[in-house]
């Protein structure tokens, strides 16, 4: 799938119109710190339509990117250790909770984990939460231009072993390694 246009059109924290449009949605979900808006700027070819900080929590609202002029990506907030007290992060988790509990037209979440770190208590929660709630899901292990050959492959097993199943690809949004089948299965 070739990306020939992507657009900003709207943050929301709570109920809007965006949600309920017969449009396509790619939810991107993962901790605070896993890459995520990274990833979407590899996906889309883009250095900084979607913003990233260097430090985690940067996304505070639900952010609606137009792609190709017929999908929106989802840029969720991170969940986890955001630099944030914890009436804040609470409300974060509350609000990926809300956005995957609203019946939309037509949703597929990618859940973004870090390669290196592997599934954490929260990724696999953030799982049951998608599983729960009937979600094509598409798992992402980012960050894997950090490992050599021989942690890539022991990593893999782990992930694996907990993603009930799922295939995971492996990605690198610093290098892009991974993008083309992304897009492939995002939009297949």
């Amino acid at each position: 799938m070739e990306i020939k246009s992507a657009e900003f059109k709207k943050g929301i924290r709570g109920t809007d119109d965006i949600l309920y449009e017969a449009v396509p949605q790619i939810a991107f979900v993962g901790r605070s710190n896993v890459g995520k808006s990274s990833l979407i700027n590899c996906l889309l070819h883009s250095r900084d339509l979607v913003k990233s900080g260097k430090k985690p929590g940067k996304t505070r609202e639900i952010n609606f990117f137009l792609v190709n002029k017929n999908v929106y990506f989802v840029d969720l907030p991170g969940y986890g250790f955001a630099k944030m007290d914890l009436d804040k992060r609470e409300q974060m988790a509350k609000m990926i909770q809300w956005y995957f509990f609203e019946k939309v037209f037509k949703r597929k979440a990618v859940l973004v984990i870090d390669m290196k770190v592997g599934p954490t208590d929260l990724d696999l929660e953030m799982l049951r939460i998608l599983q729960e709630n009937d979600q094509d899901i598409l798992v992402v292990a980012n960050k894997a231009d950090v490992l050599n050959q021989k942690e890539r492959s022991a990593q893999m097993k782990n992930i694996a072993a907990k993603m009930s199943g799922l295939e995971v690809v492996i990605c690198s949004a610093k290098t892009e390694e991974g993008r083309t089948e992304i897009l492939r299965r995002i939009f297949e």
